[in-house]
C-alpha cells in the first residue's frame, strides 16, 4: 500500500474551499493590529492572541529593529552551541524575576517549551495527569516523555484525586499539567483545589499560562497569581501578549538546569531570534509599567460577552477571560456564520474537533485592548446582523442592533 492513498482521500478542506466557507490559512495583506485588510477589504480583528495589542507598539518594534542592528537577523545555531546571547540570559533573568521563580529557561517556540519541559523532566516510571482539554504540545510533550500519561476528565477534581490516589500507592512521580486559561472555551482551571490535591499526594503541578499571563493576576503573571496560588513549574508563550515568538518555562534552578542538558527541543533546535528575543523583553516591560492594559482588555471582552449573550448567542467562559466563545454545536451552521461574519467585516476564529470536543463547535473570538469602543459596538452590530442572515437568531436585524448598542 502507498503511504501517500490516505492523501487521496482527504476531501473535507476542498469541498469547503469549493462552498467558500473555507476559514483556515487565510493571508493578511496589512495588519494595524485591531484592524487587517485581506483581498482589499477592512475587517476588524477579532481572532488575534495579541492580547495587549503590543504587536505594533514603538518601544517593541524599536527593540526588535535595534536588535537586528546589534546581532543580524539570526543566532544560526542552537542554545547548547553557539546560539546562547547576553540577550537571551537577560530575558531569562527577568522573566525568573516576574514569575516569582528561581530560574527560567528560553525556548525557539510555546510548543517545543512544553515538547522539551515534560520530555525531560518525566520518564518511564513516573505518572503524568493530564487534563484532557488540554493544548495539544503537552499531549505531544507527554508522548515524548515515554511516562504512563493518564487523562483526567476537563477540570473534574474528583476524578483527579481518584488518579492522584492510585500513583501515589504505586510510588510514581506524579506531574499534574494543566492550562491555567483555556485557549478554546476561555474557561480557568481549579488552581486552588488543584495546588492542595497536588501537596496532599506529593505530586509536582505545571501550568501552561501560555493564555493567561499578561492578562490575569495584580500583576500579570497568569492564572496562578490570579488565584493565589504558586506553582512548581509554570510555562508561557511570547506569541501571545508578548508580541513576539518564544516560549518559557519557569521553576526551581535545579531543575532548569536538569532541563538546560536534557530537553531535546531546546539542545536540537535553533534558538530564537534576537529581535524575538528584544521585541519580548520590551513587552515584559510594558507589562509590569502598565497595568491598565490588561484592565481595558478584560472590560472589551466583558462587554462583548453579555453583548452577546444579550442578543441571545450561547457563550462561555469566565468574566476573567479575553477570549469569548460563541458556541453553535452543529459544524457546518458554525462555518456558515464564521462566513457571513467575515463578509459582515469581522475576522474570527472557526473551531471544531479536535481542537472541541464533538458537538462543541464554535466561534472563537478574543479581544485586544487597543479596540476602540466604537469597533466593539460595530462587532455587536455585526454579530447581529450575520446571526439573523444565518437564522441562528430570531430578533429582527434593527431589534438586534438596539439590543447590541445597550
Amino acid at each position: 500500500m502507498d503511504i501517500f492513498e490516505k492523501c487521496n482521500g482527504f476531501e473535507r478542506a476542498r469541498e469547503l474551499q469549493a462552498l467558500g466557507i473555507y476559514p483556515y490559512f487565510i493571508p493578511l495583506h496589512g495588519s494595524e493590529g485591531t484592524e487587517v485588510e485581506i483581498g482589499g477589504k477592512r475587517l476588524i480583528m477579532i481572532g488575534s492572541n495579541n492580547y495587549l495589542g503590543l504587536t505594533h507598539h514603538p518601544k517593541v518594534r524599536e527593540a526588535a529593529i535595534e536588535a537586528i542592528r546589534r546581532y543580524g537577523t539570526s543566532c544560526s545555531g542552537s542554545r547548547f552551541l553557539n546560539g546562547t546571547l547576553e540577550l537571551h540570559e537577560e530575558l531569562e533573568h527577568q522573566l525568573a524575576v516576574f514569575m516569582g521563580q528561581e530560574d527560567a529557561l528560553c525556548f525557539s517556540t510555546g510548543f517545543q517549551t512544553n515538547l522539551g519541559a515534560i520530555s525531560a523532566i518525566c520518564g518511564r516510571e513516573d505518572v503524568i495527569l493530564c487534563d484532557r482539554e488540554n493544548h495539544a504540545s503537552i499531549f505531544d510533550g507527554c508522548r515524548l516523555s515515554y511516562a504512563d500519561v493518564r487523562k483526567f476528565r476537563h477540570s473534574d477534581l474528583a476524578d483527579l484525586e481518584q488518579h492522584l490516589q492510585r500513583a501515589h500507592a504505586q510510588n510514581k512521580g506524579i506531574l499534574i499539567v494543566v492550562d491555567g486559561l483555556y485557549s478554546m472555551m476561555g474557561d480557568l482551571a481549579p488552581l486552588v483545589e488543584m495546588r492542595a490535591l497536588a501537596d496532599r499526594y506529593g505530586a509536582r503541578l505545571m501550568v501552561d499560562e501560555a493564555h493567561a499571563i499578561g492578562v490575569l493576576g495584580t500583576h500579570g503573571r497568569g492564572a496562578a497569581e490570579h488565584c493565589g496560588i504558586h506553582p512548581d513549574l509554570v510555562m508561557g508563550t511570547f506569541s501571545k501578549s508578548f508580541a513576539s515568538l518564544g516560549g518559557f518555562i519557569a521553576g526551581p534552578k535545579r531543575v532548569l538546569h536538569f532541563m538546560r542538558h536534557h530537553a531535546r527541543s531546546l539542545i536540537f533546535s535553533a534558538s530564537i531570534t534576537p529581535a524575538s528575543a528584544a521585541a519580548a523583553l520590551a513587552a515584559l516591560d510594558l507589562i509590569r509599567t502598565q497595568p491598565e492594559m490588561r484592565s481595558r482588555v478584560l472590560q472589551i471582552a466583558h462587554r462583548v460577552r453579555t453583548g452577546l449573550a444579550d442578543l441571545g448567542f450561547r457563550t462561555a467562559g469566565t468574566p476573567s477571560s479575553p477570549i469569548v466563545p460563541v458556541i453553535v454545536g452543529d459544524q457546518d451552521r458554525m462555518l456558515r456564520l464564521w462566513r457571513t461574519l467575515f463578509d459582515c467585516g469581522l475576522f474570527t476564529n472557526a473551531v471544531t474537533q479536535p481542537a472541541v470536543p464533538p458537538g462543541q463547535d464554535l466561534i472563537r473570538t478574543s479581544f485586544i485592548a487597543r479596540h476602540s469602543d466604537e469597533q466593539v459596538e460595530q462587532i455587536l452590530q455585526r454579530f447581529a446582523e450575520a446571526g439573523h442572515r444565518t437564522g441562528l437568531l430570531s430578533t429582527p436585524p434593527n431589534s438586534a442592533s438596539q439590543a447590541a448598542g445597550r
